[in-house]
């Protein structure tokens, strides 16, 4: 089946809410990442990316405004030993501290699940790509932990492992559209075409999304020689 292409699959969706996207470039030099995050409250909006050495935060953008921290202030992103990781909350350092104790993506997300916002309770999104840079190749993972169809008595933790396409991304968010509650994400992640460059996607993207509910973009491009990354960042606070 033919790639989506992410344009239309954002601009069909006033609300996808949280979202990663991971996958290779066309010429196979590069892995590519993004995540971006949306909101509907003030809570949500109030929010910037911020990079720092090794990882990426969010933080209030008005301080005085800021009324809960508890789901919308963590690190969506930390990068270890040949390791990126990429999530919607704060199972992003629940990852990095597992695999500098040796357990895996997986030990991890077994620990935890689906946020505790009812009626929506919100999926949690993960993402991982491990590198090889002395053979110039990487391999990445998908995650979904969520509610049994908005039942919080079960909690349903999918996993997707894939060797990268050049050229192909694999895109997972938290809801399937707007609502109340909010219906979760379901299916596999949706396979997509990925431009060449960090700056070509950022700009995909960020012109993609609902103008109304976005906030901030984080976009990721990683050399497989081992060279330096590139790193976007666009806040709609600013």
């Amino acid at each position: 089946m033919a790639a989506y292409e992410i344009e239309r699959l954002l601009k069909e969706n006033s609300y996808p809410g949280r979202g990663i996207i991971i996958g290779q470039s066309p010429d196979g030099k590069k892995a590519m990442i993004a995540y971006f995050i949306m909101g509907r409250s003030e809570n949500s909006r109030n929010r910037v990316f911020e990079c720092f050495e090794d990882g990426m935060r969010t933080r209030a953008f008005d301080e005085s405004k800021l009324s809960d921290p508890s789901l919308i202030i963590y690190n969506p992103f930390r990068h270890t030993v040949c390791t990126d990781i990429i999530t919607n909350g704060d199972q992003t350092d629940t990852i990095y501290d597992a695999l500098k104790e040796g357990r895996s993506f997986e030990d991890a997300l077994r620990l935890r699940e689906f946020e505790p916002d009812a009626p929506n309770y919100t999926p949690r999104i993960s993402g991982i790509a491990y590198y090889s840079f002395k053979r110039q190749v990487f391999t990445y993972k998908l995650s979904i932990l969520k509610s049994a169809d908005g039942n919080p008595a079960s909690c349903r933790r999918f996993f997707y492992e894939y060797p990268p396409l050049p050229g192909v991304g694999h895109f997972i968010h938290t809801y399937r559209c707007d609502g109340n509650p909010i219906p979760s994400f379901c299916g596999e992640p949706e396979e997509i075409a990925l431009p060449d460059t960090a700056e070509e996607l950022a700009k995909t993207l960020w012109g993609s999304l609902n103008e109304s509910n976005k906030v901030s973009l984080y976009v990721r491009s990683v050399p497989l020689d081992g060279s330096k990354p590139t790193e976007l960042v666009i806040n709609k606070n600013s």
